[in-house]
């Protein structure tokens, strides 16, 4: 994990949509990177990465937003504790990919970027 203090700074520099955005758009790599095997540690590092986003997004979100967030979270913290069993299983990829997508849509929509 790169330095969480300057990623930090760096990422609450933007406004709440484009943080909403920068977090769909980790989901939407999580999709597109879990079709190749090779991608396992990019995708380990994502799903940390999108957990400290959300971490420090919700603070600022509306409570419908935030709640979202906190559901988001859970189901990262899910994937990650059952990695292995995911990551070895071609169905258990599947539906992540699909779950990712999903959540990459639903945060982008919240988000209002597509308005």
């Amino acid at each position: 994990m790169k330095d969480l203090t300057s990623l930090r700074e760096r990422y609450l520099q933007d406004s709440l949509p484009i943080r909403l955005g920068g977090i769909a758009a980790n989901l939407a790599r999580i999709n597109s990177f879990s079709h190749q095997e090779a991608h396992r540690e990019v995708i380990e590092y994502l799903l940390e990465e999108s957990k400290w986003l959300i971490e420090w997004t919700a603070r600022d979100a509306d409570t419908e937003q935030a709640a979202n967030l906190v559901e988001l979270q859970l189901q990262l913290a899910q994937w990650q504790h059952q990695w292995n069993k995911i990551w070895e299983d071609p169905e258990q990829r599947q539906i992540l990919r699909e779950q990712s997508q999903r959540w990459s849509e639903r945060i982008l929509t919240m988000s209002g970027l597509l308005e």
